[in-house]
């Protein structure tokens, strides 16, 4: 599977059960990136997504069910066990620290077992700068 995470700047996910931001242009680019494959999503995450998606599927499984080469948003749990698994990862962040009561905690990922493919900046609804990371698992 493909990890799709989003952090702030520490690493952060969720505070007091809701997520940092509900970006409507990143849900967009997510939703693109996604496009040939699925895109898994948890039941918290379907809430976000009004979008119609025809690749979208939410199931409370999503992480067991995500395929190889299957999409799989992670926001309301922290994703390092399952890099394990994953062949991939991408990261939306921003470069401010918000209050954060859930964090990605394998972050930075490890450059020994991780490459960084691609880096862009886009400007999205919320934040003027939102970082794209994408990774691959080396070998």
């Amino acid at each position: 599977m493909i990890l799709v995470a989003i952090v702030d700047k520490a690493g952060g996910m969720l505070f007091n059960g809701r997520r940092q931001s509900q970006d409507r242009l990143l849900r967009e680019r997510l939703l693109s990136l996604s496009a040939s494959s699925k895109l898994w999503i948890s039941p918290f995450s379907a809430a976000q997504f009004t979008e119609e998606a025809p690749h979208l599927v939410s199931d409370p499984q999503w992480l067991e069910k995500a395929g190889e080469e299957e999409y799989c948003l992670v926001e309301d749990r922290d994703p390092s066990p399952y890099l394990e698994r994953a062949r991939g990862v991408v990261l939306y962040h921003w470069n401010r620290a918000y209050p954060g009561d859930l964090f990605f905690s394998a972050l930075p990922l490890p450059k020994k077992v991780w490459k960084c493919l691609q880096k862009t900046d886009f400007a999205g609804s919320s934040h003027p700068k939102i970082t794209e990371e994408i990774y691959q698992k080396k070998g």
